[in-house]
């Protein structure tokens, strides 16, 4: 079976390559993590779990009898659950056409880069559990210093942070730096000539043209319906049959009731009344109330939310080393929206929470099409070019493909920041 490419087609795919790296704005910021390989893939359905990081909890005194216990030790799922590809067909006229085909390749290239970038900015804004709700218009250091704050007095490291700001926010944010009274001369004339921002308060920054849009929160009058909410950490549980399986614990599963349930959608932000959030170390209280994310809706009546409410009300050694908040919310505990203007959301992450996975897939020219496979050098992201050809009109179906996953592995690390809000 013939498997020759033109040389155009050679050249394309070689460009491709080289520079579908150098549009992964965001994947460059992630931490790559390799799968398994291939074969154990196939029998893990694309999905593994991975080690969360552990919290301590000391007591006092010489006699600590009574408080030995075995490890809490957490994991997380990583699934693969992308796959992106830019099919066309091109007819016997077009294939002659080598301009044509060079600007098909370049702008695969583009899109399936934006699907990348997209996919992980929407990972950590509609999944960061740290919501920093801002009344005014992108304003620069302030706006960051909030978000390093709120990290901060949770415990969260200060090291090695990324932020990701929509053009209209990052503009604004360059407008205030690019006045002399308000920056240093350096910084001010970066701002003024580059529109540039960088490094914010702890945070390096990054212009995100695949910024994702929340629309405000319309579920109404929303309260917890039901006392004694909160969420046990544990490695594993144990059905009714003895099996044995791993537990995700950056999700619970909170009943409410709501004025609109139907209007309530994965994105949404709020607070509960009496919730605080807690040093995830130390346990003090922060004095500023605990903002959750809803990730779905299981059930009639019940959301799915990040982080899980760890307040210890069970009282065991997971519920304290893991706690992150004051109290368990009291039954009928208002629910406040806080993302009550549709604005862009500016996502930023700790480096190392946010996992980039390049996936795989089989192609096998015996098949009976032609395949370019060849592995991106950093990311390790596989990108395949295949290509079939008509006997019925001559003409050749071409397709670029890519497999990856994500995942935020703490969404504690992570959050968003809304400009605008009512």
């Amino acid at each position: 079976m013939a498997t020759k490419f033109t040389r155009e087609e050679e050249i394309m795919f070689d460009s491709v390559l080289e520079g579908f790296e150098d549009l992964l704005v965001i994947g460059k910021e992630a931490t790559k993590y390799t799968a398994p390989n291939p074969n154990d893939m196939v029998n893990y359905g694309d999905r593994f779990w991975l080690p969360q990081q552990m919290i301590g909890a000391s007591y006092d005194g010489f006699d600590q009898t009574s408080n030995f216990d075995g490890l809490t030790e957490l994991a997380v799922p990583v699934t693969i659950g992308y796959h992106k590809s830019v099919p066309k067909t091109l007819s016997a006229k077009n294939l002659r056409n080598s301009w044509a085909l060079t600007q098909y390749g370049q702008a695969a290239k583009q899109k399936l880069a934006s699907d990348v970038n997209r996919a992980l900015s929407d990972t950590v804004s509609l999944q960061g559990s740290v919501f920093i709700k801002r009344t005014v218009a992108a304003t620069g250091f302030d706006d960051l210093a909030l978000a390093d704050t709120r990290l901060i007095t949770t415990g969260v490291t200060d090291l090695d942070r990324a932020a990701f700001l929509s053009a209209g926010d990052y503009n604004n944010m360059a407008s205030n730096l690019a006045k002399p009274q308000t920056s240093g001369l350096d910084k001010t004339a970066n701002a003024y000539e580059r529109g540039y921002v960088g490094n914010v308060s702890g945070f390096e920054t990054f212009k995100n043209d695949t910024a994702t849009t929340l629309t405000a929160a319309t579920g109404g009058v929303t309260t917890v319906n039901g006392a004694g909410q909160y969420w046990e950490p544990a490695a594993t549980s144990t059905a009714g049959t003895g099996e044995i399986s791993n537990v995700d614990n950056r999700y619970q599963n909170l009943t409410v009731t709501a004025a609109v349930y139907a209007n309530i959608k994965a994105g949404d932000a709020f607070t509960i009344a009496g919730v605080n959030s807690v040093h995830m170390v130390t346990k003090q209280d922060t004095g500023n109330l605990q903002t959750f994310r809803v990730i779905s809706k299981p059930s009639a009546g019940v959301i799915q939310i990040a982080p899980p409410i760890i307040s210890n009300g069970g009282s065991t050694i997971g519920g304290k080393e893991y706690q992150n908040v004051t109290a368990t919310p009291a039954n009928g505990a208002a629910i406040t929206w806080l993302n009550t203007t549709a604005a862009s959301l500016n996502p930023f992450f700790v480096k190392g929470s946010l996992l980039l996975v390049p996936g795989s897939f089989a192609v096998d020219p015996e098949d009976g099409w032609q395949v370019m496979q060849a592995v991106t050098p950093d990311l390790g992201i596989a990108i395949t070019y295949a290509r079939q050809g008509n006997i019925n009109d001559l003409s050749v179906k071409m397709r670029w493909d890519i497999d990856f996953g994500t995942s935020l592995t703490d969404p504690q690390k992570a959050g968003t920041i809304a400009f605008s809000q009512a």
